[in-house]
């Protein structure tokens, strides 16, 4: 069976996700982990010293600008899971409306970014990547903002790395991850422009 875009919506719908074994393998298998990663979205974990970073920061985030830059970045390391169908397939999601990215600049350098799939008020984090010190970590700060201001109740990083742990990633099995994706999914929720790092900071400081 080919795999096309609304087939690999779905199967975000459903639970699932599409991953190969490596960039030149052009299988691709679905993974439905027993045990599922999540970020908190209101609660997401931002140390003194990233918020200090943060502050004094001169890299400045944007939505959207640089999709498959995102995805080559994520792609561009000894070891992926994105193979050549898979980039096409997320080139066209986003194209669709139903995948976005958050980059990461330094002046006109892309230094860091994550992307991922939107349903509802769920969003499914697929990859990030970084090329300076705390970029990834801003990438999500303010990814995790921009998705609380828009109404999503969920964050799927499909597993948990130390990484992702450290920002207060952790792990629900899969029974109870359907039932949040089901009434993620029923919600509306809007994928908006994020606050730069240093209004970010400031907000999770008059949040707390």
């Amino acid at each position: 069976m080919t795999l096309t875009p609304e087939i690999l919506l779905h199967g975000y719908s459903i639970g699932i996700f599409p991953m190969s074994d490596s960039r030149d393998d052009p299988e691709i298998f679905w993974v439905d982990p027993q045990k599922r990663g999540l970020l908190p979205i209101a609660e997401f974990h931002i140390s003194k010293s990233l918020a200090k970073r943060m502050r004094k920061t001169e890299l400045y985030v944007s939505v959207d600008r640089d999709f498959s830059g995102v995805v080559d970045g994520c792609a561009d390391r000894e070891d992926t899971w994105i193979n050549a169908e898979i980039r096409e397939l997320y080139l066209a999601l986003h194209t669709e409306g139903h995948a976005h990215s958050l980059e990461v600049w330094d002046e006109d350098e892309l230094v860091g970014g994550v992307y991922g799939v939107s349903l509802g008020a769920a969003f499914f984090g697929e990859s990030m990547f970084s090329r300076r010190t705390n970029a990834s970590k801003m990438a999500l700060a303010c990814l995790t903002e921009m998705l609380d201001r828009g109404g999503y109740t969920l964050f799927d990083t499909q597993f948990i790395t130390d990484h992702l742990a450290s920002l207060g990633g952790f792990e629900i099995d899969r029974g109870k991850y359907h039932q949040l994706l089901d009434a993620a999914q029923a919600k509306p929720a809007k994928f908006l422009t994020p606050l730069q790092p240093q209004g970010v900071v400031q907000r999770r400081t008059q949040t707390s």
